[in-house]
């Protein structure tokens, strides 16, 4: 099996699935801001709010909730790729073994298991995989929101600690929270943000990983 021709079948249409899903949402956003039809003509009003606010923030809302949904589909997919080589290698396991190697996570889990079998070191690995552990956290976050109010998905005081920079904040969140005052209230929590350049850079950095570590799987495998 071409395990890597599967998984980056998986990436172009999580790539795909961004570009096209999000045209609607930021063509209205575009419309609104520049007065184009229908937003040209806004009704009288006198709450001194700008005109077609509420359709705005529900189309920037929409973007939201889509690079979200796209980093979940990265995630699984990720983690599919690495089972199925567990399972094309036969990887054994002795009781309880695998369940504390995965206590971490499992980016953690299957590096430290390809490095057993593989004889590989992820000192060598030229994917970010500080950035791509932050793709199942930021997965976590959205698949376990803890407000009905709010569509709004915030990053745990957890992973801010483990994670100096976040990667998966907005440029005012990033700026905001750079300032240590800030940073330390307790109740304030950046919210999960994914752009479509974030999207495409994490999608990237697990291709380089997924590169990498197919050599390896092939000459393990096969004896190449």
């Amino acid at each position: 099996m071409d395990v890597l021709y599967f998984y980056k079948e998986r990436t172009r249409f999580i790539r795909l699935f961004y570009d096209t899903a999000a045209i609607p949402f930021e063509t209205t956003m575009k419309a609104i801001e520049d007065e184009l039809p229908p937003f040209d003509d806004p009704p009288y009003s006198e709450d001194g709010e700008p005109a077609y606010l509420v359709e705005w923030i529900e189309a920037s809302e929409a973007l939201e909730v889509l690079g979200r949904t796209c980093l979940s589909m990265l995630s699984p997919s990720l983690q599919l790729y690495f089972r199925t080589w567990e399972r094309e290698l036969g990887v054994q396991w002795e009781d309880g073994d695998r369940k504390k190697v995965f206590k971490k996570g499992f980016i953690e889990g299957y590096m430290t298991c390809f490095e057993q079998v593989l004889g590989i070191s992820r000192r060598d690995c030229p994917a970010d995989l500080g950035l791509i552990e932050q793709i199942t956290l930021a997965r976590n976050r959205d698949q376990h929101p803890e407000k009905i109010t709010t569509m709004r998905v915030s990053h745990s005081k957890t992973d801010r600690e483990k994670h100096g920079h976040l990667f998966f904040m907005s440029e005012q969140d990033s700026a905001m929270f750079s300032n240590s005052d800030i940073a330390d209230v307790s109740f304030l929590d950046p919210a999960v943000h994914v752009s479509r350049d974030q999207l495409r850079v994490a999608i990237g950095e697990t291709e380089k990983l997924s590169n990498w570590l197919e050599k390896h799987m092939i000459a393990k495998r096969w004896g190449r």
